[in-house]
C-alpha cells in the first residue's frame, strides 16, 4: 500500500492549540516551529497536580477517575478505539525487509488488529490454554508477533518476548524459567534454534510457526511426547473474529521480561495489566504522542522497550506505529523518516551515533519537516549526540531513563522544557525519585531507624531510588522473592544506577554501580569520560572501564571507535589523550586509549562494559545472551 507523504505532512496544520498553552511551542522556535502544543506544557504544575487515580480517566470508557475493576491491556490498546468509532485508523504500518518495501508498506487498522487478536485469543481458549498461560515469541518485527502479543493479553495469558538473536541455551533457560507453553517463531528460527532443543523444553505444548505451510519443517506433526508444531495461520483460523476478554483483575500478571545480571540466571520481572496506565501517560507526557501522529520506535521486540513503547503506549494513544522488519541501515532509516512523515522517533543512542557516523549528507537530502521530537533510550545520550541531533533534525532531542523493572519511563527531559544536553532530565509527574548514600563497599547507608540516608549535595552522587507504588512497577522477580525483597529498602526501589542531581532537579547519570571506577581515591563514572571523548570530531563512540594498576590500584582505559574519515594513528592517540585531560583533568581522564572497530552492545544499544573488562583481563564474560552479534544483524 503506497502512502502519500504530502497528505501526511499537512496534518500539523489541521491541529488546534490547547487553550491557555499558546506560548509553549515557541521554546524551540530557534530549532523549528511546530504548530502543535505539547501534551505536557507546565512541568511544575503537572507534578503538583498529578494523581494516578485521575490518570485512568483517559483510558476508561466512562471517563471516570480511579482504577477500573477490570483492566486488560489489549482491550484498552485496541478494542477501545473500535468501540469509540476509530477502528479505521491505522494501528501498524509494517515495512518488510526488502529494499523496495519502504514504499510498499502493509497497513493494519485498529479494527483489523482487533479481529486478528480476537482469533488468537479465541484459539488459545478453544485449545484449553487458560488464564496465566505462558506465551513466548522468538521472531523479528513481523505482524504475527504483534498479533500473538496482544492476543495473549486478551486471553489473560502472560506474554514473554525473546530476542531472535538468542542461542539455544538462553532460549531453553528462559522458556523453562517462564514455564512457556506456547512458542511463536519463524521457520528459520524453528529449524536452527528450537527443533534441536525440544526435548529440553519441559513445559512447551505448542509451537506456532509463522509464514509456514502445513507439513513444512514438521509443521502440524507432533513428536512423541513433545509439543504440537503447527502453522501460525492454521492456529489463528481456528478462532473467531469476536472474543470476550472477560473481567481482568488489574493485578493479573501480563508481561514477563527477562533481564540479565552480571552473574547468575536471568531475572524474570513480572508486570501486571494495571501497568497500561503508565505506558499511556508516559507515551503522552514524554513522547508527546497525539492521535494523528506517525510514531516510530526502532526497539527490537525482544526487549522491554519493544513491548512498552513498540506496542502498548502507541496503541493506547491511537497513533500509527511504523514497524520496520529490517535491521539498521542509515539510508533506509532516512527514507522511512521522510517518506512516512514520522512525527516522533524513539531510538537508541547507538543508532543515533551510527546515523552520525554515516554523515550529514543523507539527512540533508531528506525531508524531515514533519519530525517533531527525537527521543532515546537504552544508554545515556551524551551532549555531543544531542547537539548533533538538534543540528541535523532541528527538533528537541530528549533522553529517557527507565529499566525493565520500572516498566515505563521514569525520568526524562520534555519537549516543552529546555533540554539540558547530557542530562537524564527530571522525574515524571507521579514518580518520586531520590538519591541514597552508598558506603565505599557499595552498600546502602541506613540511619538508626533503618531508612536510607539521602544525598542532597548537588556535587555528590548517590544511587537512584524510586518511591514504590507507580502502576508499572514490577511485582516480583519470578521464583526469586528474596531477590525481589532485597531490591527495596524502606519503601524505595534501589535501581543500582548512580546519578547526581543539580540544583534545578535535573538528574545526571554517573554509571551503573558495578561500572564505577575507583582510581587514586577518586570515584569516576564511565559515562562522564565517554561523553568527553565523544565530543572530539574523530570519535564515533567510546567505552570506558577500569583496569588494574600497581600504583593507582585502578586506572581508566578507553576503547574508542573512530569516525569513518579518521585513521588510528599515534598522533591522533596523543590528541585524544590531551583532549580528555583538558576536558576532565588528569585525575579523571583515561591513562590508556585503545582503538577498536566496534564495541560490545546489547540488542537494546547498551555498551556492555563488563564484557569489555572481561576481555581486557582475560576473564569469563558471564551471560552474553543479549550481546549484539553478526548473526543478530543479518
Amino acid at each position: 500500500m503506497a502512502v502519500d507523504p504530502e497528505h501526511m505532512r499537512s496534518r500539523h496544520q489541521l491541529l488546534t492549540f490547547v487553550p491557555g498553552c499558546e506560548g509553549a511551542n515557541r521554546l524551540y522556535s530557534n530549532i523549528m516551529p511546530v504548530d502543535l502544543e505539547p501534551c505536557l506544557v507546565d512541568y511544575n504544575a503537572a507534578v503538583a497536580s498529578f494523581d494516578w487515580s485521575e490518570a485512568w480517566a483517559s483510558l476508561r470508557d466512562d471517563g471516570a477517575a480511579g482504577t477500573p475493576d477490570s483492566v486488560n491491556i489489549a482491550d484498552l490498546a485496541v478494542d477501545r478505539h473500535v468501540r469509540n468509532g476509530d477502528g479505521d485508523r491505522v494501528a501498524f504500518r509494517f515495512i518488510g525487509r526488502e529494499r523496495d518495501a519502504v514504499d510498499e508498506p502493509v497497513d493494519i487498522t485498529y479494527a483489523r488488529l482487533a479481529r486478528h487478536t480476537n482469533r488468537f485469543a479465541d484459539a488459545m481458549q478453544r485449545r484449553g490454554f487458560g488464564v496465566g498461560t505462558g506465551v513466548a515469541t522468538l521472531a523479528g518485527r513481523i505482524p504475527d508477533l504483534y498479533v500473538a502479543a496482544l492476543g495473549t493479553l486478551k486471553a489473560q495469558g502472560i506474554f514473554t518476548p525473546l530476542f531472535s538473536a538468542f542461542g539455544p541455551d538462553p532460549i531453553a533457560q528462559r522458556m523453562n524459567l517462564g514455564r512457556i507453553k506456547i512458542l511463536v517463531t519463524t521457520p528459520l528460527l524453528y529449524r536452527r534454534k528450537v527443533a534441536p532443543i525440544l526435548d529440553r523444553l519441559a513445559h512447551l505444548e505448542l509451537v506456532l510457526v509463522c509464514g509456514s505451510i502445513e507439513d513444512e519443517s514438521g509443521v502440524n506433526h507432533s513428536r512423541v511426547g513433545g509439543p504440537l508444531v503447527m502453522s501460525f495461520g492454521a492456529f489463528v483460523s481456528e478462532g473467531r473474529d469476536t472474543f470476550d476478554t472477560g473481567p481482568t483483575d488489574p493485578e493479573t500478571p501480563a508481561l514477563l521480561h527477562f533481564t540479565s545480571g552480571t552473574t547468575g540466571q536471568p531475572k524474570g520481572a513480572v508486570h501486571v495489566h494495571a501497568a497500561v496506565v503508565t505506558h499511556h501517560v508516559t507515551g503522552r507526557l514524554v513522547l508527546d504522542l497525539h492521535q494523528d501522529d506517525t510514531f516510530w520506535c526502532t526497539a527490537d521486540p525482544g526487549w522491554v522497550t519493544g513491548t512498552s513503547y513498540g506496542i502498548i503506549a502507541p496503541l493506547t494513544t491511537g497513533v500509527t506505529s511504523i514497524v520496520d522488519e529490517a535491521e539498521f541501515d542509515a539510508e533506509r532509516w532516512y527514507q522511512i523518516l521522510d517518506r512516512h512523515a514520522v512525527d516522533v522517533f524513539y531510538t537508541a543512542p547507538t543508532a543515533i551515533r551510527m546515523l552520525q557516523r554515516a554523515g550529514d549528507e543523507l539527512a540533508a537530502a531528506s525531508d524531515l519537516s514533519q519530525l517533531r521530537l527525537v527521543a532515546s533510550v537504552g544508554e545515556p545520550l551524551d551532549a555531543e549526540a544531542v547537539h548533533w541531533c538538534e543540528r541535523t533534525f532541528r527538533v528537541p532531542v530528549i533522553d529517557t531513563w527507565w529499566q525493565t523493572e520500572t516498566g515505563g519511563i521514569m525520568i526524562s527531559n520534555h519537549r516543552s522544557q529546555p533540554v539540558r544536553a547530557g542530562s537524564m532530565g527530571r522525574p515524571l509527574p507521579g514518580i518520586e525519585v531520590a538519591l541514597v548514600e552508598r558506603d565505599p563497599a557499595g552498600d546502602i547507608v541506613l540511619d538508626p531507624a533503618g531508612a536510607p540516608v539521602m544525598v542532597d549535595d548537588p556535587e555528590r552522587s548517590g544511587e537512584l531510588a524510586l518511591r514504590r507504588g507507580w502502576p508499572s512497577m514490577f511485582r516480583t522477580y519470578l521464583d526469586q522473592d528474596e531477590r525481589y525483597r532485597r531490591s527495596f529498602v524502606d519503601g524505595w526501589y534501589l535501581t543500582g544506577d548512580l546519578a547526581r542531581r543539580d540544583t534545578d532537579g535535573y538528574y545526571w547519570f554517573v554509571g551503573r554501580g558495578d561500572d564505577v571506577i575507583k582510581t587514586s581515591g577518586h570515584l569516576i563514572g564511565p559515562f562522564e569520560v565517554e561523553s568527553a571523548l565523544n565530543e572530539h570530531p574523530a570519535v564515533a563512540e567510546t567505552g570506558v572501564i577500569g583496569v588494574p594498576d600497581p600504583t593507582a590500584g585502578t586506572i581508566v582505559k578507553a576503547f574508542v571507535v573512530l569516525a569513518n574519515d579518521h585513521e588510528p594513528t599515534e598522533a591522533l592517540h596523543r590528541k585524544l589523550l590531551g583532549h580528555a585531560r583538558s576536558r576532565l583533568g588528569a585525575a579523571v581522564a583515561p591513562r590508556e586509549i585503545e582503538f577498536v572497530d566496534d564495541l560490545p552492545h546489547t540488542r537494546s544499544g547498551k555498551i556492555m562494559r563488563r564484557v569489555l573488562k572481561a576481555r581486557e583481563l582475560g576473564e569469563d564474560e558471564g551471560d552474553t545472551s543479549t550481546l549484539e552479534t553478526s548473526e543478530a544483524r543479518s
